[in-house]
Parts: structure tokens; sequence; C-alpha cells
């Protein structure tokens, strides 16, 4: 299949917004993609991943729009954060909608604090009746130092660079120490501050990012698909705070959400393989429903 690539420029609140459409032959699917990009970076993408995503995807007869938000890349207007793009996503699916003929439903794809932007965005535009969602970014102090001691000093020990360093005198056991010591306090300081939190009825937990993603996903009523790297501290933070909560376990257990796990890939799907792998589920899971 053919597919055509141009540039789109559309208006949000005053500003001109960039971004590129990947447009496939006349077959063009009634499901569009649209690339959510995470901060800050623009629409490319790590090692060009969302170029060769969309390429991929219109290959298959997805037409896919990526963009630059406000304040990065090519767009005009102020620099903003994953938390700020309501009106920019809402202009980007108008737009798509403008350009696409064949265009019937979105699905959002996002990456880290992409797909925590998504979370927040989907459920109040009934046009999105699908999420791409990749290594969610869940971050809080106390999850990060939780998932750090669990999962990052312990893999340490088992690094052959680590020993290397020791046997020749080059490790810095001060340093060692006082960040172990850091991390150690910021997990049994966010600890107590939770119990405190939830004998206070648990109103600062309500406005915790996890549990505002949490909220977002459970009054979204498409389809999901979750794809978490294996050897990623933000993938692995999100795991286990599913792990400790049962109403994120509820969710994720449902029907309409499919999961797909890579044990190797880093955050951003750096290997050829993994970006492959990627793009190739996602292209089948669209075609499944």
């Amino acid at each position: 299949m053919t597919i055509e690539e141009r540039a789109v420029a559309f208006p949000c609140n005053g500003d001109w917004l960039y971004g590129i459409l990947s447009q496939p032959g006349p077959a063009s699917s009634s499901k569009g993609v649209l690339i959510v990009v995470g901060g800050p970076q623009y629409r490319v993408g790590s090692h060009r991943q969302f170029v060769l995503l969309a390429r991929h995807l219109a290959f298959h007869g997805i037409p896919v729009l990526r963009f630059d938000y406000r304040g990065m890349g090519d767009s005009e207007g102020d620099a903003r954060t994953f938390e700020d793009l309501e009106d920019d996503l809402r202009c980007a699916i108008d737009h798509f909608f403008e350009i696409a003929p064949s265009l019937g439903e979105v699905v959002m794809w996002g990456l880290c604090d992409a797909a925590s932007a998504a979370l927040f965005y989907a459920h109040r535009d009934e046009r999105v009746t699908g999420l791409v969602l990749l290594n969610p970014w869940a971050r809080t102090d106390g999850g990060f130092a939780r998932t750090h001691l669990k999962h990052y000093y312990a893999n340490r020990l088992f690094e052959k660079r680590l020993w290397e360093k020791i046997l020749r005198g080059r490790f810095d056991y001060v340093e060692a120490v006082r960040s172990l010591a850091r991390t150690v306090g910021a997990s049994i300081g966010s600890r107590r501050s939770n119990a405190v939190e939830q004998d206070t009825a648990g109103a600062a937990d309500a406005c915790a990012l996890p549990e505002r993603m949490r909220a977002g996903l459970a009054l979204f009523s498409g389809k999901v698909l979750l794809v978490t790297s294996g050897n990623d501290l933000t993938a692995r933070e999100f795991l286990d705070t599913v792990e400790a909560s049962p109403r994120w376990r509820e969710l994720l257990a449902s029907p309409r959400v499919s999961r797909f796990h890579l044990p190797l890939a880093t955050h951003t799907f750096s290997r050829r393989e993994w970006r492959d792998q990627v793009a190739t589920h996602t292209a089948e899971w669209m075609r499944s429903w």
C-alpha cells in the first residue's frame, strides 16, 4: 500500500500547532491513531520511533496524526506539561477528523507521561474509542524510592560492571551509601505520610497521580492496550502501583484491556526489534476489534 505524508497546521487557543499526517490509500481504516507526544520531546520521538510507527500503521491502512503540542517543537505558545494538554488534544482530534475523510473514531497512543495525559483526556471525548498506553508515568516520591530499592539496587548486585569497579578500586562507597540512605529515607517517609493520609480520610491520596490516572481509566469505556518494558524503572513503578492496588488490578483484569510485555525492552524501545514488535502489535490489536 502506498502512503502519503504531509505537514498540517491547526489553531489552538490563538496559537498554531504543527504536525504530520500519515495517510494510507483509499482503503483507509475508520480507526485513526493520534500519537500523543510525551515531554520534553517533539513529534519525531526517541530513535525516530513515532515517525516509523506512523508509517508502519499507515502502510497497514491506518491513518495517523502526530503533532507538537503548544510550546514544543515547531508549535507556538507557552511550554506546558502532560497535566495541561486537554485543549491541545481536542484541537488535534478536531483537525484529524477534518483532514482524514475515512475517520470515524480515534485511538490515542502515548508513551510515558503521554500515556498519563491520554488517561486524563480520553473519557472526556466520545470520539476516542481506544488507548495504547506504553510504560505509563505514575511517579510519586515514595513509589520511585520503593521501586529503586526493590529493583535497581537488587539488580545491581548481579551487574558485572559493578564488581569490576569494586575490584579495580573505582567504586565510590561514600556516595553509594549516601544514595542508598536517601532512597531508604524517602521510602520510609512516604510510608509514614501514607499512614497519616489514610487517617485523614485519604484526601491527599485522591490527588496523587496514580489515583487520578486510575480514575480516568475507570471513566473510559473503550478498548485499552497496555504495553510495558521489563528493563525500565518507570514501567516497574507503574506495575508495582497496580499490584498494590485492588482497584487498579480490577480495572486491568477487564476483558476490554489487553496487555503486552517485552521483558528485555528499555523505556523507549530503543532497539529495532522492540520498536517493530510494538508497531506490529499495535496494528494487530487495532484490527482485532
